[in-house]
């Protein structure tokens, strides 16, 4: 069978003949991701007889109008499609399934079934554990290639997922990092799109923020639905410095068995609070976590702050977490837990303004060695039903941002001005040399 094809823009090439396990591709809108998507999937069928391939998008109507129409369109009465199994056949035994995944239940048809190639249609709207469970499914006794393909814009449930894996390459140590390419595509890349329909750009030019640096410039850091717009790396985040003596220092923490997240912040005395320090370890029992912060904790600290819910008595003990967190002299202070209230709290702590000397800053700024507070308050996403609160899931990026939370809930005041002694002022030469030294002058 001869099919012929217009030539891919550079983009799409890259994306055609990569070879790697995991391929992303995506970032702006109109990078023409569904166009290589097709071509792709077609390539495939025709050049490896009795392959099996699935393309999967949310709802059965998108994968209709944006890829079985227009391949049946493409290939005509040389393949034949069923609608019942939705699925193209071609006359080598190669197929190519449709298939849509909007819930468990969607999810469920798909896992025991083996693929050999899989296609992704805009997979940041896919919980990572779908994702996951869908990786299982590449697989097959023969020598087809084994290769799962994802298109992707910046927002949704599984963004974050997703820009770990293609965009930020943190990886876990079971996954390996050559198994993995991201190809960036933005509008500009189309040249096609820019030739047939030029007003697209300045379409997406008049987006509001978030959605226009996500679908004009393909950006991860800022996206549609960001519960924190406000989030700016260049102004949140700086290079560690060594906190004056005189500061106030306070500890604060969202625990649980799945994650111990917890930041030492110091205030100086002009209000201003510098995130210095980070724990953020899964599978910490109570007593564990309990040492695994005194031990990294050499400074006094003014106040432990901690949510409601760990003074609540433990059925297997009959003792609280902050009892036990008290027995290894950590006396924890209990933070509120309104959610609402909290995040306002937080908002005005990342308000930018103008320092004394005209530059960029907010009252709660970060050093850069917190990384996972870094990757997560920008990730997080609004409650669907609760405008002004955020969502609890993906949960794995929640417990940084709920610590911070509940240092903002906390009221924490600024450090004591040092004192200054007056020239004037008689005392021993001892007590001036210490008391310099103990103000770090």
């Amino acid at each position: 069978m001869r099919f012929e094809m217009e030539k891919p823009q550079p983009r799409q090439r890259e994306f055609m003949t990569a070879k790697n396990r995991f391929i992303a591709y995506g970032g702006a809108r109109g990078g023409g991701k569904s166009w290589a998507v097709r071509k792709k999937a077609v390539l495939l069928a025709l050049n490896y007889s009795g392959i099996t391939i699935l393309i999967l998008r949310r709802t059965f109507p998108e994968l209709r109008s944006n890829h079985i129409n227009p391949m049946l369109g493409e290939l005509g009465e040389v393949v034949s499609y069923k609608e019942l199994d939705k699925t193209i056949y071609f006359p080598n035994s190669s197929r190519i399934i449709f298939g849509y995944c909007d819930c468990d239940g969607d999810l469920r048809r798909y896992q025991g079934n083996e693929y050999d190639v899989i296609f992704l249609d805009e997979a940041t709207h896919y919980p990572y554990e779908w994702f996951v469970a869908l990786t299982a499914c590449l697989r097959g006794a023969n020598s087809f290639p084994k290769r799962f393909y994802l298109t992707c814009n910046p927002g949704g449930v599984g963004h974050e997922w997703v820009k770990r894996l293609f965009v930020d390459r943190n990886y876990k140590p079971s996954e390996n990092p050559d198994d993995y390419l991201f190809i960036p595509a933005r509008v500009y890349d189309n040249k096609a799109l820019m030739d047939k329909d030029p007003e697209y750009v300045n379409m997406l030019k008049n987006l509001p923020d978030g959605l226009r640096e996500a679908w004009l410039d393909g950006s991860w850091d800022v996206f549609a639905g960001q519960f924190f717009p406000e989030f700016d790396r260049d102004v949140h985040t700086l290079e560690a410095f060594e906190i004056p003596k005189h500061w106030r220092r306070y500890f604060v923490m969202d625990y649980g068995l799945d994650m111990l997240a917890g930041y030492w912040i110091a205030v100086d005395t002009y209000g201003r609070a510098y995130v210095y320090r980070e724990i953020y370890e899964p599978n910490l029992v109570i007593s564990e976590a309990a040492k695994r912060i005194k031990s990294l904790t050499g400074e006094e600290i003014h106040a432990w702050y901690a949510p409601p819910d760990l003074w609540n008595r433990r059925q297997e003990t009959g003792r609280s977490v902050a009892e036990i967190f008290a027995q290894h002299g950590i006396p924890l202070v209990k933070a509120s837990n309104n959610r609402v209230q909290g995040w306002l709290d937080v908002k005005e702590w990342l308000k930018p303004f103008k320092d004394e000397w005209g530059k960029p800053c907010a009252h709660l700024r970060i050093f850069k060695n917190c990384k996972n507070l870094i990757r997560c308050m920008p990730l997080l996403q609004f409650d669907e039903k609760n405008p002004n609160d955020a969502a609890a899931n993906p949960h794995e990026i929640t417990h940084a941002p709920d610590a911070i939370r509940y240092f903002a809930a906390g009221r924490p005041i600024p450090a004591d001005m040092p004192h200054i002694y007056d020239e004037e002022e008689p005392r021993e030469y001892e007590e001036q040399v210490n008391g310099f030294l103990s103000f770090g002058v």
